[in-house]
């Protein structure tokens, strides 16, 4: 049995090979080839290209596609995999990807050769909601906005919400979006003694003490409003002009999520007109961002460049994780993350 994986700019080769190495116990024969890019620049362009226009936008290298009709498994990150990759994979059983989101496989088409697809949930959930606290806690308290006028030789203490600079202690919460990282930003946030509401109409289970409530509602109530939903078409510009008229003048929008939740322009001008205290964004609909965007021109946002799910460790961690659902997977064992319905049937000789 033949497996190929797909390392890039995140998860270099060396990472890739350390994590799948348990494979090889199971009689899987592992390739990987290398998705080249000269920066993190020009892959992140990559990924937005294939965010907007799906796996077709991006062209893999020839090297990349080489004899894929050999292999049972394809493993990849963020390398695009579409219909005419799949079609030349012959073999192919399990595609299965290196993070959540699916924008950059063909899944219709997959689904229709009967492969199965699989990704690995959660893999970046501390690192962002680590990052997303941190954001929260920086436009509340204006620490990029402090940072940058020292360095520039100015000591002020003047900034947009100088009036009324809150503490976390007993403020609301909204989190639109309450899976892995939304629960985790709930309860980093407890210890700051927050109430917690979230809006999730695909959550189930026990919510705790968080509680679940409507979107309009999280809207007019929360002193932080923080996205964590799921990219689809039914959430595309789920925070939009309406929604963003029904929070607090003292509130803030955090988005360490998909820049698309949001309609961009209307939070712009939201913002320009001050009908909000402020905005933490580590994502926007261009990537890089555009020097003269009006984002740039604001003295009520803090920015960063895609920043949050971006720790060594969970990069390094994720193709271990992917072992370990496909050591399951091999064994015949249940509860796989399967995204498409296929359940695999691959099997190990040695299982």
């Amino acid at each position: 049995m033949k497996l190929l994986s797909l390392s890039d700019s995140y998860i270099n080769a060396e990472d890739m090979q350390r994590g799948l190495a348990p494979l090889a116990s199971l009689g899987i024969e592992i390739e990987n080839r290398h998705w080249h890019h000269p920066n993190l620049v020009e892959i992140t362009r990559d990924n937005l290209a294939i965010e907007k226009g799906g796996p077709e936008a991006v062209a893999l290298p020839p090297e990349l596609c080489a004899n894929l009709a050999e292999f049972d498994i394809v493993i990849t990150q963020f390398a695009p995999i579409s219909r005419w990759f799949l079609e030349a994979a012959r073999k192919l059983k399990v595609l299965a990807s290196l993070r959540s989101g699916m924008e950059n496989v063909d899944m219709a088409f997959a689904t229709s050769r009967g492969v199965t697809v699989m990704n690995t949930p959660g893999r970046l959930s501390r690192a962002v909601a680590e990052f997303t606290v941190a954001m929260i806690l920086a436009e509340m308290r204006n620490v990029g906005r402090s940072h940058a006028r020292l360095v520039r030789g100015v000591w002020d203490r003047s900034f947009p919400n100088s009036s009324d600079i809150p503490e976390l202690y007993h403020r609301t919460i909204g989190l639109v979006g309450y899976g892995a990282v939304g629960q985790m930003v709930a309860g980093f946030l407890r210890g700051f003694e927050c109430r917690i509401l979230a809006y999730d109409p695909f959550f189930k289970g026990d919510p705790g003490t968080t509680r679940m409530t409507d979107l309009p509602t999280l809207m007019k109530e929360s002193d932080v409003v923080s996205l964590h939903a799921r990219m689809s078409q039914e959430t595309m510009n789920l925070i939009g002009a309406a929604e963003l008229a029904l929070m607090k003048p003292s509130a803030i929008l955090v988005n360490t999520a998909r820049s698309r939740l949001i309609h961009e322009p209307s939070l712009i001008r939201t913002l320009q007109e001050h009908r909000i205290m402020g905005a933490a964004l580590d994502v926007f609909d261009d990537e890089p961002l555009p020097p003269d965007h009006p984002f740039t021109k604001m003295d009520n946002v803090t920015l960063t460049t895609h920043l949050a799910g971006s720790t060594r460790d969970a990069f390094r961690n994720t193709p271990g994780l992917m072992a370990g659902h496909l050591t399951r997977m091999l064994r015949g064992e249940k509860n796989l993350p399967v995204l498409n319905g296929v359940q695999p049937t691959l099997r190990a000789a040695q299982a």
